[in-house]
């Protein structure tokens, strides 16, 4: 592992996964390591249309250094027809010079999502969001069931990931029991990755 920043990377269309991300972050920090908050721009079919180098605001856009340095990864998107949203789909498939190079393997990863309807995909996004992560070699970080809120739950929870039901317009504040999941989901991603640096450094010493 070249650093200690836990890169937590996501894409927002209504702004939901955005507050996700930012308690998250929370946990990472209260865990004792950085967060590094990162997003991707829009896909669109002009293949003419680019996106500016730097967002007009909120996160910047991640860059292959911001994901290859870091020492742990936390995904997030919206759900779409229960998988990741697309633009996020196109950067993580634009990763294979890190897949051939090996640099996530044996780093830890979680993910997190928000859904327009109680049943429209929580589960399925996180699942799928999954797989790319372990063909990259990554260690993945659930949420246990020792967390009381993945029991009480009436909006979004999973023990694959943290989630939140948004709403049709997305406007559905986050409740305690996902805000709690969320920053729990930061703060177990922080304690595993920590644990791996520390064995690290003991193996090197």
């Amino acid at each position: 592992m070249n650093d200690s920043y836990v890169l937590v990377l996501y894409y927002s269309h209504n702004g939901a996964t955005a507050k996700m991300a930012r308690l998250i972050a929370e946990g990472v920090e209260q865990a004792g390591l950085e967060a590094r908050l990162r997003t991707v721009p829009k896909v669109t079919t002009e293949t003419r249309a680019s996106a500016p180098e730097i967002p007009d605001s909120g996160a910047l856009y991640c860059t292959e250094d911001d994901l290859k340095n870091c020492a742990a990864l936390v995904l997030g998107s919206p759900t779409r027809f229960g998988n990741m949203a697309a633009p996020l789909k196109y950067f993580i498939d634009g990763t294979s010079s890190l897949w051939l190079s090996g640099s996530l393997s044996g780093k830890p990863a979680a993910v997190f999502t928000t859904t327009a309807s109680m049943h429209g995909g929580q589960e399925s996004t996180l699942l799928s969001m999954q797989l790319p992560l372990l063909h990259h070699g990554m260690l993945l970080v659930g949420l246990p069931y020792s967390e009381a809120a993945l029991s009480d739950t009436r909006g979004g929870g999973t023990p694959y990931g943290a989630s939140h039901l948004a709403g049709g317009d997305g406007a559905r504040p986050l409740d305690n029991h996902e805000s709690a999941l969320c920053r729990a989901l930061g703060k177990r991603v922080a304690t595993v990755t920590r644990q791996l640096l520390a064995g690290a450094a003991h193996v090197q010493s």
